[in-house]
Formats: C-alpha cells, sequence, structure tokens
C-alpha cells in the first residue's frame, strides 16, 4: 500500500564522534532532592487551560548517525527571549542506539489531589534499546539523568521489551506500554514502576482473559470513571524494527484491533476489530473531561479517525473520518495519507491529526464527536509534489508529531517517525535532519490553521550533526500527558 521500492532498501547512516561527552558527564551527576519543583498539576482540564504559556519544549531527538547517542533536547519556545527557537540544552543519554521516542513525567494531574507529588521527572524510555531513563526537570531548561532502567532487568523481571507510552497512575506509580516480550515478540504489556523508579511488576491481570484476541501493543488512555482503558495494536518490535513491508500487512503482522480494558480487574473486556479500515491503529484519546465516555484513535495505514463510546452499557465504534489516497508520480498505487499522530484540544472541542506522507496536518470541530467538521488544513512536506519552503528551508519529510499548548492555541509539529521508516520513505532526513514547526490555532468561530512564520528548528543544524526530532512535551503539562480521575 505504500511505500516506493528504492526507499524500501534505505539503511542507516552511522559516523562516529563523541560531541556529546560533556553533556553526558553533566548528566551523571545526582538529583538535588530539594531542589525547586517545575510542573504543576491541575484540578481541572478548564483550570489547565488558565495555565501560563509554555515556555520551554522538550523533544527527543535522535541521532541519525547510529554511533551518537540520542538526547533530550529543550526548545526555547518563548517569542520573548533572545535565544527563541533555539536549543538552549541537550541532556545525552550514557549510551548510542535508543531510538528516543515518547515519553512522560512521573506524576500529571491524575495526582493532583496529592501535595506530596509534583510533575518534576521525566521518564525516557528507548524504544530499540529497551533502556528506560529517568531525568530529574528540577530545573526545567537542563534536566540532568538520574537513573536508568536496563533492558536486561525489565526482561529478567517481566518479560518485557520495547517501551513505549508513558501515562503516570493516581496512585503515584508510572505505567508504560511495552510492545514485546523479551524476544521481541507480541503481544507486549505494561510494565509498573513504584516511586522510586523501581520494577514493580506488570500491570495486566495474569489471568488469561487479560490478554483476550490482543496480538499486538502500542499506545494506552484510562478513564476510571467509567472503569475503563482502552489500548491500541502496532505490531511485534521484530516486524517494525527492520523496517515498514508491505508482505508483513498481508501476513497479518500488524494490528487492527482496538482494546477496552476493565481498570479495576486489569483485564480486557471487548476487543474491537476495525478490519482493513482500521489497519494499525496508533495514537488513542480519550476525551479530557473525565466524565466523558468518548474517544478517538487514528489508523495509520488505513488513513481514518475511529469514533468510540459508551451506549448500552456497550463500548461501540464507528469510522468518522476517511483521508482519501492520492496518485502521485512515480508510486505504482494511491498514496495514504498514513495519520500517525492525533491530539485533542482540552476542552474536547478541536481534534488535529498528522498524515505523515501526504503531508497535511489536519484541523476539525469535533464539537459532535460522531460528525467530525474540517476548519483548517496547512502543508508542510510530505511526498506529493514539490517540497513546500520554510523560513528558506524546504521541508523534508512529513508532519508526525503533535503537541498542543494547554490553551489550545499553538500546535507544535515534527517529521520523524521512526529512524529506519524515515530511511525508507523520506531517505534525504539521513542527512537533513529534521525540523519542528509552530501553528496558530483559531479556537473560535469556525477555527482556522496557519504556520507560524518566525518558528522554526532546525535540528539538521544541530553541533554534532542532523538529529530526528519525535515528541514534544512541556514542563508545565500539555495536551496528551495530562489525565484527570
Amino acid at each position: 500500500m505504500i511505500g516506493r521500492r528504492e526507499f524500501l532498501a534505505g539503511t542507516a547512516a552511522a559516523v562516529g564522534s563523541s560531541w556529546l561527552t560533556a553533556g553526558a558527564a553533566e548528566n551523571a551527576s545526582g538529583a538535588d532532592d530539594k531542589a525547586a519543583c517545575c510542573g504543576a498539576t491541575y484540578a481541572s482540564p478548564a483550570e489547565a487551560m488558565q495555565a501560563e504559556r509554555e515556555t520551554l519544549a522538550y523533544v527527543t531527538t535522535i541521532h541519525t548517525q547510529a554511533d551518537k547517542p540520542d538526547y533530550l533536547a529543550t526548545v526555547d519556545v518563548d517569542p520573548a527571549s533572545r535565544s527563541y527557537c533555539q536549543v538552549v540544552h541537550r541532556a545525552a543519554m550514557p549510551k548510542a542506539g535508543d531510538e528516543l521516542h515518547h515519553f512522560g513525567w512521573n506524576a500529571c494531574s491524575s495526582c493532583h489531589a496529592d501535595p506530596d507529588k509534583s510533575r518534576r521527572y521525566l521518564i525516557v524510555p528507548g524504544l530499540k534499546s529497551g533502556r528506560i531513563h529517568v531525568l530529574d526537570a528540577a530545573n526545567p531548561r537542563s534536566p540532568t539523568m538520574y537513573k536508568v532502567i536496563e533492558p536486561e532487568s525489565i526482561a529478567r523481571s517481566v518479560n518485557l521489551s520495547a517501551p513505549h507510552t508513558v501515562h503516570c497512575l493516581p496512585d503515584g506509580r508510572i505505567m508504560l506500554s511495552m510492545l514485546g516480550d523479551a524476544q521481541g515478540n507480541g503481544p507486549g504489556g505494561f510494565l509498573l514502576l513504584d516511586q522510586q523508579f523501581e520494577i514493580a511488576g506488570r500491570w495486566e491481570s495474569d489471568q488469561p482473559a487479560a490478554n483476550g484476541s490482543r496480538r499486538f501493543n502500542y499506545d494506552f488512555w484510562y478513564q476510571p470513571r467509567h472503569n475503563v482503558m482502552v489500548s491500541s495494536e502496532w505490531a511485534a518490535p521484530k516486524t517494525f524494527q527492520a523496517g515498514f513491508d508491505l508482505a508483513d500487512v498481508k501476513a497479518g503482522k500488524y494490528g487492527q484491533q482496538l482494546h477496552f480494558w476493565d481498570w479495576k480487574k486489569r483485564q480486557v473486556v471487548h476487543s474491537a476489530d476495525l478490519g482493513e479500515a482500521g489497519l494499525i491503529p496508533l495514537e488513542v484519546r480519550f476525551h479530557h473531561n473525565p466524565d466523558s465516555a468518548h474517544g478517538f484513535v487514528g489508523a495509520a495505514l488505513a488513513s481514518a479517525i475511529w469514533h468510540w463510546h459508551q451506549a448500552g452499557g456497550k463500548w461501540q465504534v464507528e469510522k468518522v473520518i476517511q483521508v482519501d489516497p492520492v496518485e502521485a508520480e512515480g508510486w505504482p498505487f494511491p498514496v495514504p495519507g498514513l495519520i500517525t499522530d492525533l491530539v485533542l484540544s482540552l476542552d474536547d472541542r478541536w481534534l488535529y491529526f498528522s498524515d505523515w506522507l501526504h503531508g497535511d496536518v489536519r484541523q476539525y470541530d469535533v464539537s459532535d464527536p460522531s460528525r467530525p467538521r474540517l476548519t483548517g488544513r496547512v502543508w508542510c512536506g510530505g511526498v506529493l509534489g514539490k517540497p513546500p519552503v520554510h523560513k528558506e528551508k524546504e521541508l523534508t519529510g512529513g508532519p508526525q508529531m503533535l503537541q498542543l499548548s494547554l490553551d489550545g492555541r499553538r500546535l507544535y509539529v515534527t517529521n520523524s517517525l521512526y529512524s529506519t521508516w524515515d530511511n525508507q520513505f523520506y531517505p534525504r532526513m539521513a542527512e537533513a535532519g529534521s525540523y519542528m514547526m509552530q501553528f496558530d490555532c483559531r479556537t473560535s468561530g469556525g477555527g482556522g490553521l496557519s504556520a507560524n512564520e518566525k518558528f522554526f528548528v532546525d535540528f539538521g543544524s544541530e553541533p554534532g550533526g542532523p538529529a530526528r526530532a519525535h515528541e514534544v512535551r512541556f514542563p508545565g503539562g500539555d495536551s496528551t500527558s495530562d489525565i484527570w480521575v
């Protein structure tokens, strides 16, 4: 369905350097538990929307050269700052080969009722290496390494690998979706860390019913007032790590199910098979309103948005948006949009998603979740036509990860998906690096979306060489890491 033949032969570059040695030494120092703490938590989504504007952004950054360690970049996003749009700190990982991907906090608004818990430590997994890094952000501008959990410890304790999504729990523990077992096979599971960042076991029940029909794992979101957690499916690490192969899709090695769990019993109670119209369901987003039983998932390969809700005591799903494939020169078949990320505004009105191959970011009014209405669209890369230019820079790759400010007015976009997949579909990214952009979101009237012409972070000009930018978070919280209970 996707990919040119020549792209499927892409491989990663590997050139040696020790440019981050000084940063690694700095980060090796221990954290001061008495240091002033950083990010706030909020009693409600409405309170979060009134918080101060973000001035810093953390970005997981992956080297295009395999022998250089990845790092967590701190980007200045304050328009009044002299270092606006610049990387002001790089927290290096202790080893190369992590493939930093998604990350999260030790505490978020689910812990708001407990004054002893604060948003201070960043949990930064390596999807490829399996290492889990804990960084102390007591100094928000310069996070430092606090602890590393090695993959051998995880494999030995819980037989899991490939950490992905990170969510804090109301009791102070941290939960991570793990995409495989210790050998890289599905279906994976869910790892728990205690408040000292020690392995506390697996979250899911050890009863056979807990797995249900699950074959794969990916993202998750819980909604305790409805006693539910939703999880999605990508593929086993053995499948996706080597790159995308259409034959794997035909062989059933990619997911197409959405799973609804009993939050208290920790067991799957319903699995919705989305079929070919829901191939590779990735990011899941419940409404932020903890009383709501509505949410969305983006099916990447099917290029569709599905809406779920509870009706008559049962969980139901429906396809509400379809991005049609487009004929493109040099492609033997119509190119799918490939929806790789989505985010909901905290008032649950605006839905944004990215089409990584088509190259557009869309805004929809989802006041009626069953009838989304397109209200904004911006192009920033993709394989359709000539690459657009922003601030005199040709945009290589397509829009991928999205993060929305708490007030819903600024959408941040990066363009790296996963290094081996980047190399297949956007091979120039290995030399050009990736970008970070910011879009202005109109949240009144009929909505709207436009690129901020003053904002651009070029990760192709990093001091240690080109790098890939992936997920974005803010010290004060964001629209994908906070859950209210």
